[in-house]
């Protein structure tokens, strides 16, 4: 679209609303590449727990940081801003728009406030310390002690992100101040057009429980079993997302396949509702639309009206 260049969108709302097919419906219309802001897209081999756009969607417009690491590789939150700064930057390069779509909060607002995230030389033995200690108490009870050192920082970490709190804590008993004292903020790099999706929970709590149905028809199972023959345990952060818990347990005979989808539905209505704390519909900078009926037309109008 010739009334559009450089723009910077961001879409972001509940999981299930929809979002990546309006990222995709969006790109094309207004000549867009896609860089994911999905924590769980990142890593290979785990497509349909986390309901990772298929091979013909991403072939239809280009799509970033998807599947760039295994399971069992580290991916912090600042390699997301510096990769998307870069790709940011590349992609203007080519005349082309920009569109981060994704779900994670924290990304959010980490692009959005300008986030200096510290960089820290890695402590292997510190880090598998706090990964024994995760094992052992579990990953909310890993995430209250981090909530006893450094509030703010719990408050800003999803306490089912085991990976973000064992680095929340990897800071603070690395360099003794708290994780975020030393998060810094900057002006934005970009003005950023933030686009809300959003849908009724009468009507997104059903569509959610038919996805979690489907997965599990697709192949999800087999998926999780594939993962774990390749050698990549449970207690890898990447393993703790919503469903690869549930089938590993499943899969050890832990519990059965009716109570692995009981506990999915659960856990993803209440990342919902921890999604509503990070994406609030009275914040200035989303400009919020309804998923039903379709607002591509509304949000390109608004686009190319600079509202």
């Amino acid at each position: 679209m010739n009334k559009l260049k450089g723009k910077v969108v961001l879409i972001v709302g509940p999981t299930g609303a929809g979002k990546t097919d309006l990222a995709i419906r969006l790109a094309k219309r207004i000549d867009g590449e896609i860089i994911s802001a999905d924590s769980r897209y990142l890593y290979r081999g785990m497509d349909i727990g986390t309901a990772k756009p298929g091979n013909e969607e991403m072939n239809a417009v280009p799509h970033h940081l998807v599947n760039v690491a295994n399971p069992d590789e580290t991916w912090s939150l600042a390699n997301f801003i510096d990769s998307t700064m870069a790709l940011i930057g590349e992609i203007h390069g080519r005349g082309r728009n920009v569109i981060v779509v994704g779900g994670s909060g924290q990304y959010f607002r980490a692009l959005t406030e300008g986030w200096q995230i510290p960089e820290l030389v890695p402590n292997p033995q510190l880090r598998q310390s706090l990964e024994a200690w995760s094992t052992e108490i579990g990953g909310i009870a890993l995430h209250d002690r981090l909530s006893l050192l450094d509030p703010e920082a719990a408050r800003m970490i999803d306490p089912s992100n085991i990976r973000r709190t064992i680095r929340a804590l990897e800071v603070i008993l690395s360099t003794g101040k708290r994780f975020s004292e030393l998060r810094t903020k900057t002006s934005p790099a970009y003005a950023y057009h933030v686009i809300g999706l959003t849908l009724p929970r009468e009507v997104l709590y059903p569509r959610l429980d038919q996805r979690i149905e489907e997965m599990f028809d697709r192949g999800l199972v087999e998926e999780v079993r594939a993962l774990l023959d390749s050698g990549y345990p449970t207690t890898l952060p990447s393993m703790s997302a919503i469903g690869y818990q549930e089938v590993s347990r499943y899969l050890s005979g832990e519990i059965s396949i009716d109570d692995a989808i009981m506990l999915m539905k659960k856990r993803t209505r209440n990342l919902v509702r921890r999604q509503a704390n990070w994406f609030k519909p009275t914040d200035a900078m989303i400009r919020w639309y309804e998923a039903d009926p379709d607002p591509l037309e509304k949000v390109i109008s608004d686009l190319v009206l600079g509202e």
